[in-house]
């Protein structure tokens, strides 16, 4: 019996405009958050999963899939249903919604509603019961948002991961909370003189609320603990009578660098490498270091005030010098002397808590004397990568995990996972005194009584161990910005850098990165979980796994080679393993994370590119095939994929990365039913023509391939991507149906989805040998047919633009000689004269010139001049967007109603033609008109009829 299965919303509409808008506002929340629980790389936001998932879920009410319309649909009705379900979503996305119960509730019951007219059409076959909702499976699981809200509306929810630490992190989001919801805590109150020191306690104790609370109050002790062992090794300071006098507590010590001197006359005397003497640049509150310099040697002294450091840095990008001889240091010098282990470390700064802020004192010998009194009994001894991109410190001789750490925070961390360990027998002892039972079983074999209740209150705080580890290495440095002032983490991007001067914070502090701020962050971060539904997370390879059987499924898989998580992943293991081996030793089973295994390019693992390149794509198509052989027939499988296509040839555009995974899918069985670019990334990252760095991710939504699918012939292949295209891509930048135009930074690869999805749904294309196309000559084709859009587009604009075209592909902004320009404009059906008067062009002394946009007027309106090329509108409006924002730009925009249409599409032609030849800077301004364009509308329909717009001050 044939399946009837209703197409889902997803496959047809979705209000994206929305979902992004709230996935973008998502990015700057953090307290509550779920990614606070522990840190991990490339997490999709909550609002993108739950929309995804929720629309994956509910049918479309449009029709059947080859079956036609509901019986008595119209389309009227089907567009009036589909836009109450946009509502839901609407309101579903928002942050403040993320635990409002009666929002998720009519999600819950949509989700329901859908799966019972499903199985209405499908009665008797199994796997259709309509009292059964199907669970949810990712087999990517990282940093677990999938998983997470799939179990918020509603699924029983399983995530699995090759990588310990992710699955230990979906286990603490999904399965602990449920396991142990709507209990009362056990744990002590803090005294009254320290109860300040963590966010006022909760009385009331629902959903994981208790289990959070007990976090909180044994947090709280293992601080305590600790600090009564070690707190000699932090001592505080003497603040000098300008500060008021007393004492304050250290907030971090501030390390250089230092490396012998080169020059033979200062006896190899250390001299330090600091990439900045500020400490604060807040203009209430400036401080800074000077290198003072006697004879041959030199000490470090605090200053305040107006003036600032006498020099920047002794060390940048092309290399250090020496502050005593002035001799250049060259890096080779720096790292013959670091795998020597020469280098050495000098303190230049103390921070301190005042009454008022921030203060900074110069070093005293008794805090250098504390520090190096310290001896950890315990070292991380196995070594980082070889992995250059990625993990810097080996060139320097910090080689091991270890090397990472001082031995005061070696002390630190050790001395907090024994006292964690003491935590989990307190917290049998406590829960049993309150009556409640033990029998002895872990948390990993599945118990829920109070050795299993332990084990999870000790998971998480690990968990705050890792947040402070994040804070408490010597790659850490000091951020001296006046919003700042404060700790950087370890991890500010996906990679271990090489630091010259470092901070050292004090984990017993009350500043950013101690040890119960951390707690706090993870407090309320279980506070947004959502245990009314089981979870499950396990450690399963997901070439291997069986789990995805009848499930549905949504998944984020790695991204070819741009993060390599299990050598990142590492700098985490270890310190969880020390603390939760016991607790868990089958997740823990090993030293290291698993890394032969995982489904990453990694040339220095793999032995070069191609060899890296054929594992990724055979693995992947291998976990991608499991997905598709098991997968509920009911739903679609929806697969989050953001790689940026960045190499360009003669023969066009691609990616490796696109390419690879792409092969994977279409090996695996799938075809590609929709694509949907949504803004999944930070939106505060550089995005221009030499950066990787994507606004979207694009949502791939794959149906299993017809067995009896055709093959074509390349022929036919093209002209059904030249009839899809267009249109696609006329949707992507006209923005229909209240959706946002797609930025063109994101263009490139929005546009793979229609083109792919052309490719995907015949069984081969054939190329005239007879031999299948393969994805890399799709590729190549449909970025052709993307660029031919545009050219074709040139045609409508004005004879002066078209010019201006021409000449900014051949010279950009640099002059060339009048007799070219004279040969170009006749051939454009225009004259120099004519496109200097339509605006933007310089002709002087034989040299011709196109006007950057700063060069432009500001005197300019369109209403008084007579001659306007939609060239000239465009760097107009660029210019005044960036000098004063985009409501003087809409207004601007107003005036001049016929050009907005042209306007637009030069931007994009103009943006594809900058990124495709390396001009970041210029690709950047075109990318930021596209998307400030629905703000610039929202401007231009709210002018007034007949309003005059030549008084409005530009």
């Amino acid at each position: 019996m044939a399946l009837r299965i209703p197409r889902k919303l997803i496959e047809v509409a979705l209000p994206l405009d929305d979902i992004n808008t709230a996935a973008a506002r998502e990015k700057s929340i953090r307290h509550g958050h779920p990614s606070t629980l522990h840190l991990w790389w490339a997490r999709r936001p909550l609002a993108a999963a739950r929309a995804v998932l929720f629309a994956q879920m509910v049918n479309d009410p449009g029709g059947v899939r080859g079956w036609g319309a509901y019986a008595g649909q119209t389309k009227e009705k089907a567009q009036q249903e589909r836009e109450e379900l946009f509502d839901i979503i609407r309101e579903l996305v928002k942050w403040e919604n993320t635990s409002n119960e009666t929002v998720l509730e009519r999600a819950r019951q949509a989700i329901r509603k859908s799966w019972q007219e499903t199985c209405e059409m499908n009665k008797g076959v199994a796997g259709f019961d309509p009292e059964l909702l199907p669970a949810f499976h990712d087999p990517f699981a990282g940093g677990g948002a999938l998983p997470l809200e799939a179990q918020r509306l509603g699924l029983v929810s399983y995530a699995s991961d090759l990588n310990p630490v992710a699955v230990l992190i979906n286990k603490a989001m999904i399965e602990i909370p449920p396991r142990f919801a709507n209990r009362l805590p056990t744990g002590p109150l803090p005294g009254r003189a320290s109860q300040g020191k963590i966010k006022e306690f909760n009385a009331a104790f629902p959903g994981a609320y208790g289990l959070a609370e007990d976090v909180k109050r044994y947090g709280h002790w293992v601080r305590e603990e600790a600090f009564s062992r070690i707190g000699h090794l932090y001592p505080k300071v003497a603040l000098p009578t300008v500060y008021g006098g007393g004492t304050a507590t250290v907030i971090a010590w501030l390390w250089a660098r230092t490396v012998a001197s080169p020059n033979p006359a200062l006896s190899g005397t250390h001299v330090p490498l600091v990439s900045s003497f500020w400490l604060s640049k807040k203009t209430t509150n400036r401080a800074w270091v000077e290198a003072i310099i006697e004879d041959s040697n030199y000490h470090f002294e605090v200053r305040t005030g107006e003036k600032g450091p006498s020099m920047e840095e002794t060390v940048n990008r092309k290399g250090a010098y020496c502050i005593l001889s002035k001799q250049p240091i060259p890096f080779s010098y720096i790292r013959e002397e670091g795998k020597a282990g020469r280098l050495k470390e000098k303190l230049f700064a103390i921070v301190v808590e005042g009454p008022r802020g921030r203060y900074y004192l110069s070093p005293e010998q008794y805090h250098v004397a504390t520090a190096e009194s310290a001896v950890p009994s315990w070292k991380p001894d196995f070594d980082l990568p070889l992995n250059p991109r990625d993990f810097k410190t080996p060139n320097y001789g910090i080689t091991s995990f270890g090397d990472l750490f001082t031995p005061r925070q070696l002390v630190a961390l050790n001395t907090l996972v024994d006292v964690v360990a003491d935590a989990r027998e307190k917290v049998i002892s406590d829960t049993v005194k309150s009556g409640g039972l033990d029998d002895g079983v872990s948390l990993e074999e599945g118990g829920n009584q109070a050795t299993a209740y332990a084990d999870a209150i000790a998971v998480y705080l690990t968990f705050a161990i890792s947040r402070t580890a994040d804070r408490c290495s010597n790659v850490c440095t000091w951020d001296s910005s006046p919003k700042m002032e404060a700790l950087r983490n370890t991890y500010g991007r996906q990679a271990i850098p090489m630091t010259w001067d470092f901070a050292e914070g004090n984990p017993f502090s009350e500043s950013s990165g101690n040890y119960l701020n951390n707690i706090d962050w993870i407090v309320k971060a279980l506070q947004f979980v959502s245990p009314n539904v089981a979870g499950f997370a396990k450690q399963v390879d997901a070439q291997q796994q069986t789990i995805s059987k009848n499930k549905v499924i949504s998944t984020d898989p790695p991204y070819y080679d741009n993060i390599g998580y299990a050598d990142l992943s590492d700098f985490f293991y270890i310190w969880l393993r020390r603390s939760l081996h016991g607790v868990m030793p089958k997740l823990f089973s090993t030293m290291a994370v698993p890394k032969a295994d995982e489904l990453v390019a990694s040339p220095y693992r793999h032995g070069g590119k191609e060899a890296a390149n054929s594992f990724f794509i055979n693995g992947m198509t291998q976990a991608i095939h499991a997905l598709a052989e098991q997968a509920h027939p009911a739903f679609p499988v929806t697969i989050y994929y953001a790689f940026k296509q960045s190499d360009t040839t003669d023969s066009g555009t691609v990616s490796t990365g696109w390419d690879a995974f792409l092969e994977a899918v279409i090996s695996a069985g799938f075809s590609i039913s929709g694509t949907w670019p949504m803004r999944t990334e930070m939106g505060n990252r550089m995005i221009g023509a030499d950066s990787n760095a994507l606004a979207s991710s694009i949502i791939l939504v794959c149906q299993k391939r017809d067995i009896v699918a055709d093959e074509v012939s390349r022929r036919e292949f093209m002209r059904e991507l030249r009839l899809a295209l267009p249109e696609a891509l006329e949707a992507m930048i006209a923005g229909r149906n209240g959706v946002s135009p797609v930025a063109p930074v994101d263009l490139a690869q929005s546009a793979i989805g229609p083109g792919i999805a052309v490719f995907s749904r015949f069984k081969a294309v054939l190329e005239s040998d007879g031999k299948p196309m393969s994805v890399h000559t799709a590729l190549t084709l449909i970025n052709k047919e993307v660029d031919g859009y545009f050219f074709t587009a040139e045609g409508d604009l004005d004879a002066e633009s078209r010019f201006c075209l021409a000449w900014f592909d051949q010279y950009a902004w640099s002059p060339s000689s009048f007799g070219d320009a004279d040969v170009l404009a006749r051939a454009k059906g225009t004259s120099v004269a004519g496109v200097q008067l339509a605006g933007g062009l310089e002709a002087l002394g034989g040299k011709v010139r196109l006007l950057r946009p700063t060069e432009y007027p500001t005197s300019w309106h369109p209403t008084l001049d007579a001659r306007t090329s939609a060239w000239e509108a465009l760097h107009h409006l660029i210019r005044v967007l960036r000098q004063s924002g985009e409501t003087p730009t809409g207004r601007l925009l107003a005036a001049m109603p016929a050009l907005a249409e042209p306007v637009r599409q030069l931007a994009y032609r103009l943006y594809t033609q900058c990124e495709r030849t390396g001009r970041a800077e210029d690709a950047r301004a075109y990318n930021e008109l596209i998307i400030a364009w629905p703000s610039l509308q929202e401007v231009v329909q709210a002018q007034p009829v007949g309003a005059s717009q030549t008084s409005i001050e530009f």
